[in-house]
């Protein structure tokens, strides 16, 4: 079980690592994962990829990380320019924290970092007045050793279902990632972006937690084609029947 007590605040942190960012952070577990609070926060009712932060001016939308690595980290991305990422992610109403890579395939190392990085970016979009929902991502059984780590308990939290359900092959891994999340963090709300069928949801939904899922940017993507394309399909139908 996670105590948020058993390590204090290092405020003589130096400003190597964004050490800066967990200056009055409290660390928890095996691996110094600080902590990110999340305030009592109403579930957003959208959501924005941050990849399209830059032109956008819906500012009432919650910003998300559920894209490709490359599109937010790098040598030019939010955890290497992070206030450049400020500036942007103050206009919006909130962030759900980065979404950094765990893949089954990384080295253990490298997955533990990722998870650090989430939530010190968190903790320190936070510290900058911004509203702040924790992104919750694990892998192999192995890693609930710290991927729970410094998620408050029975909050409202964020999971991405992109690419993780789609191959059947990885079902049983994704469940029982699941059912260790519900176990160790009891979440009010779940927030699902991507697909979140019964088949993985339900009994969650019938313990009374709230789930509640975006659409992805494909999904929408293909539901606008779709909705063009029938809106085509009636202008050329329309006349052909007028010479009836």
């Amino acid at each position: 079980m996670t105590n948020f007590e058993d390590k204090k605040p290092r405020k003589g942190c130096k400003d190597v690592f964004n050490a800066y960012m967990v200056n009055e952070a409290t660390f928890t577990g095996e691996f110094d994962i600080p902590v990110c609070l999340t305030d009592k926060i109403e579930i957003p009712e959208r959501v924005i990829a941050y990849d399209l932060t830059k032109s956008s001016t819906d500012y009432e939308a919650y910003v998300h990380f559920y894209i490709d690595d490359q599109k937010f980290d790098g040598p030019q991305g939010i955890w290497n320019n992070p206030k450049k990422a400020l500036d942007r992610l103050r206009k919006f109403k909130g962030v759900i924290t980065p979404d950094f890579s765990t893949n089954i395939d990384f080295p253990v190392s490298l997955k533990i970092f990722n998870t650090y990085k989430m939530r010190a970016f968190g903790c320190w979009l936070r510290s900058n007045g911004i509203n702040v929902i924790n992104n919750v991502r694990w892998s192999e059984p192995n890693s609930y050793n710290y991927c729970f780590d410094g998620i408050p308990k029975n909050s409202i939290i964020s999971i991405g279902t992109i690419g993780c359900i789609k191959d059947s092959s990885y079902w049983d891994l994704y469940q029982k990632g699941l059912d260790e999340m519900i176990e160790r963090l009891e979440p009010k709300i779940i927030l699902v972006y991507g697909r979140s069928p019964d088949k993985f949801f339900k009994k969650y939904k019938d313990k009374g937690i709230i789930i509640h899922q975006y659409e992805s940017q494909t999904s929408l993507a293909f539901r606008k084609k779709e909705l063009e394309w029938n809106h085509h399909l009636d202008f050329i139908k329309t006349p052909l029947e007028l010479k009836h």
